[in-house]
């Protein structure tokens, strides 16, 4: 006898095949609709904060300047949520020691999170915008600069373009050593995917698939992975929840994931660095390919350190970051006091 299939049965299957796109259309209604937006942001860091209007649009600028000295600018990496908080320990540590600034790129903390795509050009134009605002207001002074992740291979090619304004970069666990990002494509190119994008950033979904992006759990899985481990720096989670409840706050992440945010020539812009280079690295966690670093390893001007921390180094082991830094940088100082011709 052939079985048939009782009509509550069927009408059950039919049920449970729609509860997908009912949970999709009650988070999209949840996320238009009823989802608590942060209130008003808090600064990331302590000291001044002033906006500048850079070819890039708004930007902003933490500055703790009452120190002499050399002034030191730092920049935060990219990411869903990325913001100053991300170079806390290292702008606490030198703020008593010296200038130190900290810049929020274009789409980030904030500064301006307009509705457009972003691109490395952008990013680097702000940067170098922001370096010369900063070396304006100590007299001309090349500064010195650190970078977290993707921003280092901005900070390399601001570097290339005004050397003048660098007198030393530091790296950490910057992008483009591995196998999937490095490169030597096109000058100013990047791997945009238009269609990617286009899917990303539909009105109807975009903001309630950045909320899911950027929901505590997400959150604190992706930083588990940047950390290698659940010891995650919980400051720095709490103030990420946020940052990206903000408005525009998905704006610059839709470019991030469908790669306008990457540069394809990555690998010839840190070969053609002549200023001195401090890189450090983490050993552990989900970023830690760094196969095609014998491309720079060697050479004179390249300082590379290796630490038992995920990619987040600064935070795990503040001291040992800033032990080799400061030795870094009191070599560097010694090599360009060096008279002329002098004998060694």
């Amino acid at each position: 006898m052939r079985g048939t299939s009782h009509p509550v049965t069927r009408k059950s299957g039919k049920a449970l095949a729609l509860l997908p796109l009912a949970a999709a259309g009650a988070w999209i209604a949840w996320s238009h609709l009823g989802l608590n937006r942060a209130g008003p942001l808090p600064p990331a860091l302590p000291g001044r904060r002033t906006t500048l209007r850079t070819r890039s649009g708004r930007v902003n600028l933490y500055a703790a300047d009452a120190q002499g000295g050399r002034p030191l600018l730092l920049i935060h990496s990219i990411n869903a949520a990325a913001n100053a908080y991300e170079v806390k320990p290292l702008y606490e540590h030198y703020r008593g020691r010296r200038p130190v600034y900290a810049l929020e790129l274009p789409g980030f903390g904030f500064s301006e999170r307009a509705d457009r795509i972003y691109t490395p050009r952008l990013m680097t134009d702000a940067i170098l915008d922001a370096a010369a605002e900063i070396a304006g207001r100590h007299g001309g002074a090349a500064l010195d600069a650190i970078a977290l992740s993707l921003p280092c291979a901005y900070l390399a090619r601001a570097a290339l373009e005004r050397p003048d304004l660098f007198s030393t970069l530091g790296l950490i666990s910057p992008t483009g050593f591995d196998a999937r990002l490095s490169g030597r494509g096109p000058e100013d190119a990047n791997r945009g995917k238009p269609l990617a994008r286009g899917l990303a950033a539909f009105p109807l979904w975009g903001r309630p698939l950045f909320d899911a992006l950027v929901s505590r759990p997400s959150m604190r899985f992706f930083l588990e992975k940047t950390w290698g481990s659940r010891d995650i720096d919980e400051g720095l989670f709490a103030y990420d929840q946020l940052s990206a409840r903000q408005p525009g706050a998905e704006h610059a992440p839709f470019s991030f994931l469908s790669g306008y945010l990457f540069p394809d020539d990555t690998t010839r812009v840190y070969e053609a660095l002549r200023l001195p280079v401090f890189m450090v690295h983490g050993a552990r966690g989900d970023f830690v390919d760094y196969r095609h670093v014998g491309e720079v390893a060697g050479r004179p001007n390249w300082t590379i350190l290796r630490l038992s921390t995920g990619a987040f180094p600064h935070f795990e082991d503040r001291a040992a970051v800033t032990g080799a830094y400061d030795a870094f940088l009191a070599a560097h100082r010694e090599k360009r006091d060096q008279p002329t011709g002098s004998i060694r």
